[in-house]
């Protein structure tokens, strides 16, 4: 395999320097073979628990990778959605009040996908309430404001949405496979944030506030991993065993600048380092969680961190890190083959 020691030494300095509480990588490669290596504190506040292989990171937008991305495309493959329908087609009501005019009803599927709409990066829905069905209503009803295309949670809560009404099931029940799941998980879990509109110390519950008002299975988070079960994904993937070939060529080609449907390609600066082949695809969240898939090395690699604990408002150790990463993984790799 590789020098997981190795690879994992910018991690393990910046965990032994404070900047971040604990890290774990992973990588794997496509016939299954793993190494793994992890370092710190599962939580520092209120008191401290030592992280193990076993403990559960709140991936964040991860989720949209791993969960609603793969949904939408198997729904897809299956016929029982279009990527270049409206919404509508599976949300009818999206804007019921302005059928003739409103521009949130001709957002497609595939533009949603590809962060290729005009709505906002981010909105506190959770300000306006907590109930999940009602949430879901504001989300619908609202007149969005337009603005240039922009990395946008709210594409994949609709998305979210959408999945909801063809399934007629929430997320939370689709098959994710072992060491995934949408919390609360199924083991011990690493602490995130001081929530100051929970006032608590999040642990085992969904860091995003919108995906906790959302009912913590939307589209856009929600979602939780152990190191083991977010590589699992990768080997899958890599092995074919998730996607149609089909849809294997959607999420590695650019569909609106260096986004796919779903993931990220290689851009200058992105998160995966300038290392990686020009194959690979990746994404991040924002508790300081990543997954990258290099498909010409034919491995994979997720760094996953608690940055947010017990504050995001704190040392952004991890935009410095996630490259360095990318880095000494693509390294290691080359020297071990």
């Amino acid at each position: 395999m590789i020098d997981i020691e190795r690879a994992f030494a910018p991690a393990r300095h910046m965990v032994e320097d404070g900047r971040m509480p604990c890290a774990a990588l992973g990588v794997i490669s496509r016939d299954g073979t793993s190494a793994i290596a992890y370092q710190g504190d599962a939580a520092i506040a209120p008191e401290r628990e030592e992280l193990t292989r076993e403990h559960w990171f709140d991936l964040a937008s991860v989720s949209k990778i791993i969960a609603t991305t793969t949904m939408v495309l198997k729904l897809a493959e299956e016929g029982r959605l279009d990527l270049d329908a409206p919404l509508t087609s599976a949300i009818p009501d999206l804007r019921q009040y302005d059928v003739e005019h409103a521009a949130e009803r001709r957002i497609t599927f595939r533009q949603c996908l590809a962060h290729q709409t005009f709505l906002p990066a981010v909105f506190p829905i959770y300000t306006y309430g907590d109930d999940p069905l009602r949430m879901r209503a504001f989300v619908l009803q609202r007149e969005w404001t337009h603005g240039a295309p922009v990395y946008s949670d709210i594409n994949f809560i609709l998305l979210g949405i959408a999945i909801e009404r063809i399934t007629g099931e929430p997320l939370s029940a689709w098959p994710l496979g072992k060491g995934l799941s949408y919390g609360p998980p199924p083991g011990p879990a690493v602490s995130t944030e001081f929530c100051t509109w929970r006032n608590r110390i999040l642990k085992g519950e969904v860091h995003d506030e919108n995906a906790a008002a959302l009912g913590a299975a939307p589209g856009h988070a929600g979602l939780f991993g152990t190191v083991d079960g977010v590589l699992e994904f990768a080997r899958s993937l890599m092995a074919g065993e998730v996607l149609s070939p089909a849809s294997m060529r959607l999420i590695r080609t650019s569909q609106f600048h260096h986004r796919t449907h779903g993931w990220e390609l290689p851009y200058g600066g992105w998160s995966g380092g300038e290392a990686c082949s020009r194959t690979t695809i990746g994404h991040t969240g924002f508790t300081g969680t990543g997954l990258w898939v290099d498909f010409e090395r034919g491995m994979a690699w997720t760094l996953l961190t608690n940055r947010v604990h017990p504050t995001r408002h704190r040392d952004r150790a991890i935009y410095e890190l996630r490259p360095e990463i990318g880095r000494s993984v693509v390294e290691a790799w080359d020297a071990a083959h």
